[in-house]
């Protein structure tokens, strides 16, 4: 008998939904900053066993949009909500379950197998995790409810055998050896953004789009090519920094991690290019993979 399913892990910014995913797959696949709208598409993680196949998918944090970026972000998240085998709900430790979302009703009302993974349970201690998941199951009654430490790896295997164990029978969906639905440029835009994330303050970070326009596989090296859009000509400024040092010290960052990942060389080149309005442009946005 195997087994097969899609695994959507959905809850607010910064619960630790990203950590979650790499530490179920096994790799880096999700970026990870502590600023919230870090996860901006829905990234699929695909673990393989002999008798069973996870495809987990990592999605934005829950928000109400404010452009049509965000909107198109929150299209993920309603898709998680539709296509699941089994979802992750994941909330932490600081999270009050008396200001939940809607979406937390939403998946009351759908009848998907719910496993509530409260996060960060290292920040916590006993009588107030006890008080914390009888809360969540008053909320929650019929989601099993599993405590981890995504960070440091507590409980993990505890979650993993829940997940095995709602996973309806099946043949794979995708091949044995498939690791993610994602391509190489996908990977490496995504941790230049990254680097952008950890490098920047204020607005930066959420007016910036990286786009690769380049990248061809060699023996021993690739080569990659990627724009980084901004929002106003001011930015671009900032980007760049005092005579490209700022730039230079995020092309260097994102390539040490690039070839961490591929485990060969790479030469990375960055532009900045300003688009004004591409956060609210439905041509750009399905350009740039937020539009179906």
């Amino acid at each position: 008998m195997h087994k097969s399913g899609f695994v959507n892990i959905i809850g607010n910014p910064n619960v630790g939904k990203s950590t979650l995913m790499n530490a179920l797959v096994g790799e880096r696949l999700s970026i990870i900053t502590s600023k919230a709208q870090t996860t901006r598409h829905r990234i699929l993680g695909i673990v393989n066993g002999d008798d069973f196949q996870i495809v987990y998918s990592d999605t934005p944090g829950i928000l109400k949009p404010s452009y049509k970026l965000q909107s198109s972000m929150m299209k993920f998240v309603q898709g998680a909500l539709t296509d699941a085998d089994i979802l992750l709900y994941v909330t932490d430790v600081t999270e009050n379950p008396e200001q939940r979302n809607e979406v937390v009703d939403k998946i009351a009302r759908s009848g998907i197998p719910t496993i509530l993974v409260i996060n960060k349970i290292d920040l916590s201690n006993g009588p107030a995790l006890d008080a914390l998941t009888e809360a969540w199951h008053q909320v929650m009654p019929q989601a099993e409810i599993v405590p981890v430490s995504a960070l440091n790896h507590f409980n993990l295997g505890g979650l993993f055998d829940r997940i095995v164990a709602l996973l309806p029978e099946g043949e794979p969906f995708y091949p044995k050896d498939t690791l993610t639905d994602k391509p190489m440029r996908f990977f490496a835009s995504e941790i230049i953004r990254e680097k952008i994330l950890l490098n920047y303050e204020k607005e930066i970070p959420y007016s910036v789009e990286v786009v690769v326009k380049k990248y061809k596989e060699e023996p021993n090296i690739d080569r990659i090519s990627a724009v980084i859009y901004v929002a106003r000509e001011s930015q671009k400024g900032i980007v760049i920094g005092h005579r490209g040092a700022k730039l230079k010290k995020v092309g260097s960052e994102a390539r040490k991690d690039l070839e961490a990942f591929l485990d060969k060389k790479v030469f990375l080149e960055l532009f900045v290019k300003v688009d004004p309005n591409w956060r609210n442009d439905e041509r750009q946005l399905r350009r740039f993979g937020y539009e179906e």
